[in-house]
């Protein structure tokens, strides 16, 4: 499998009046984002509420994504679940239809490490697709560092790591111990800094909003323009913080319905985006945002 790298929307999904996936606005999104000069797609991960929607809502998005791509640009699916099953399951759906599958741990109870070592090696039994782990250990109290990331990099079939941490220390002795695999960034706002310490590329919400200027710091980055690129992080974190007093996830999609992109409401039990909030945002976002 060719290594994978560069700036990877994770695609929000868009739901209709009905609260039922918006086939139209989920195409146009990917259509956008491919004429902005993205390099591939992460579908049902966080962003995506992917735990909020069924299994045959998971494999419908994914779907439509693979369609409206063609296979011009790569996809990763995220098929995490609370059960190995519906995870196997999600798996063999996307088996044939992207470039790695990539899951978080499972959450909840409070597995032993090898409970979850064993989850991660059934996904990657049941399916010939690589895999690639899911570190966001605010949200599953569940890290993956320097201790235990040989117990999968040894393993071929494990053939990246979404690092969704500020633990960039972490990040940069997995580049140095692993240099095959992918390492993407994870939160937005210090693209940059994955960038510097090693990361191959990114995955992240607040592309599908500015994909022009996470593309700009990747190509600066590329090219050691460092300080072009932290004027243009600087300009993306200014949208992120608007985005971040509302909540990111219900933000993100209001700005999208604003830009022409009817993206829905987030799925409950997140809260609507008032009128007062999305007033700020087409006061503090869209200004700062082409579209």
């Amino acid at each position: 499998m060719k290594k994978l790298s560069g700036v990877f929307p994770a695609l929000p999904t868009p739901f209709d009046a009905e609260g039922k996936v918006n086939a139209k606005a989920l195409e146009a999104l990917v259509k956008r984002n491919m004429l902005k000069g993205v390099d591939g797609f992460y579908v049902c991960g966080s962003t995506g509420e992917s735990l909020l929607l069924s299994k045959e809502e998971r494999k419908y998005v994914l779907d439509i994504v693979a369609d409206t791509v063609g296979g011009a640009k790569p996809l990763i699916c995220h098929i995490g679940c609370l059960s190995t099953a519906d995870a196997v399951e999600l798996a063999r759906h996307a088996e044939n239809k992207v470039a790695a599958v990539s899951s978080i741990p499972p959450i909840y109870f409070k597995y032993s490490y090898d409970e979850i070592k064993g989850y991660y090696y059934d996904l990657a039994d049941s399916v010939g697709t690589g895999m690639i782990l899911y570190n966001i250990p605010v949200l599953t109290g569940i890290s993956f560092n320097d201790d235990n990331l040989a117990d999968f990099f040894t393993d071929k079939r494990f053939v990246g790591l979404k690092h969704t941490s500020n633990d960039f220390f972490s990040m940069e002795r997995a580049r140095a111990r692993f240099e095959e695999i992918t390492i993407f960034n994870g939160y937005d706002e210090l693209f940059i800094a994955g960038l510097s310490m090693g990361a191959d590329g990114g995955i992240g919400s607040t592309y599908n909003i500015m994909p022009e200027k996470f593309v700009a710091m990747a190509g600066l980055m590329r090219k050691g323009e460092i300080q072009q690129a932290r004027i243009i992080q600087s300009e993306a974190n200014a949208v992120i913080k608007e985005l971040v007093k509302i909540g990111i996830i219900p933000a993100l999609k209001a700005c999208l319905t604003l830009m022409g992109i009817d993206a829905g409401d987030a799925r409950k039990p997140f809260g609507k985006v008032s009128q007062e909030q999305k007033e700020a945002l087409v006061k503090n976002v869209l200004p700062l945002l082409e579209y």
